[in-house]
């Protein structure tokens, strides 16, 4: 039973179009330039870890390798599409830039790249961490993307595009897949619990799609890692302990005891917190995604969100908290006192919110210095009657 057991990240991973997640305007560009025959020679998909990057690479060398290719609706049973499942294709190379990031490695692909395809209709390259590659290896594969045979597509993966050459991006299409969104990665992971009948609950798996930032990946190894924790059931509580998370009502009741600048309830629920072994960065993060959301809301509402407690908050006082945050975040990550160092943050952006912007107060000021002057003329004219 060992030897037959797949993580839920590769026994998961996308197989078609349509099972990639959250990145639509990505898969709809695709789907059009193989069915309008629009294929380009070169793709550089860009984006955070765990987004889909190199599935979506797989399933592009598919649709155009795929027999009676290129389809976007290709069969996954196709032996060719299972074949470059399976990593056995011959005419579709995988390249990891970074363990292959030596210039032997481009001249290897530059030689092989003149040869006809043995398999299917096209050679396709797919480089992921394209941005680990030497100087000297851009260079060399730069001379085969200017003038590539029509038989030849390369594919490039990259967490990191500022570390590309431009000359490099010049000559690619680049589709930027973004994080993806808490409900949909929420939705992907109650399919798969269902499929591996697994009982998690709602408030589980919103703790874990935010714990896995934006990326599918992420999400679907924590999940792993929770059922060989919990096994066939898992709660809330089991996702926070394993993980030092803090629920998110107490999120919500400490970024309600910021906006009431309520120092004493800020104290205990991070004295709380911290005995409880919970991870004080994470939380500073997760509080900062709270005060944005009401920084967001307080835009939409023309100027002020009564989102943290019973209080009103204007704009400027939650830019100010959430700068201070930000500002704060080196040091309860880096700093040896973590805890100090966090109340001292949360404190500072309490006070932050709480002063006034100088440009504000001179607005104010000069705009009742306006209406002084006439009411003191007046009183100076009566004087002189």
């Amino acid at each position: 039973m060992s030897g037959t057991y797949q993580v839920i990240a590769r026994k998961w991973r996308p197989q078609t179009f349509d099972d990639v997640v959250g990145q639509e305007h990505v898969v709809r560009t695709l789907k059009n330039a193989i069915s309008r025959g629009r294929i380009a020679h070169a793709y550089l998909f860009v984006g955070p870890r765990g987004t889909g990057k190199t599935s979506t690479a797989r399933i592009f060398a598919k649709a155009l390798n795929c027999t009676d290719g290129p389809k976007a609706d290709f069969d996954v049973n196709d032996p060719a599409c299972k074949a470059i499942a399976e990593g056995s294709h011959l005419d579709v190379i995988e390249i990891d830039g970074a363990s292959n990031n030596g210039v032997d490695q481009v001249r290897d692909l530059r030689e092989t790249v003149r040869y006809a395809p043995a398999q299917g209709k096209f050679k396709i390259y797919i480089i992921d961490e394209v941005h680990m590659l030497s100087a000297a290896a851009f260079n060399a594969l730069l001379k085969t993307l200017e003038e590539p045979p029509p038989h030849v597509k390369f594919v490039f993966a990259t967490t990191d595009p500022q570390k590309l050459l431009p000359t490099i991006v010049s000559r690619c299409q680049r589709f930027d897949l973004k994080p993806i969104p808490t409900d949909l990665i929420v939705e992907r992971l109650k399919r798969i619990a269902a499929a591996e009948k697994i009982k998690v609950s709602d408030a589980a798996l919103a703790s874990i799609a935010r714990l896995a930032d934006g990326g599918m990946r992420d999400a679907q190894s924590i999940l792993d890692q929770m059922i060989s924790f919990c096994g066939a059931e898992i709660a809330e509580p089991d996702v926070l302990d394993v993980y030092g998370l803090v629920a998110a009502e107490k999120i919500t009741e400490l970024a309600c005891a910021l906006g009431t600048a309520d120092h004493r309830k800020i104290i205990s629920i991070v004295d709380d917190c911290d005995a409880s072994g919970r991870d004080l960065v994470r939380l500073l993060m997760d509080l900062q995604t709270v005060v944005r959301t009401a920084l967001l809301d307080a835009i939409a509402k023309g100027g002020r969100t009564d989102q943290l407690g019973c209080v009103s908050l204007t704009t400027e006082q939650l830019t100010r908290m959430l700068d201070a945050m930000r500002e704060g975040e080196s040091n309860v990550k880096l700093g040896l006192a973590e805890k100090i160092n966090f109340e001292v943050t949360l404190l500072k952006a309490v006070e932050a919110s709480r002063a006034r912007a100088i440009d504000s107060l001179i607005k104010e000021l000069a705009a009742l210095a306006g209406e002084v002057p006439a009411a003191a003329s007046s009183g100076d004219e009566k004087k002189k009657g």
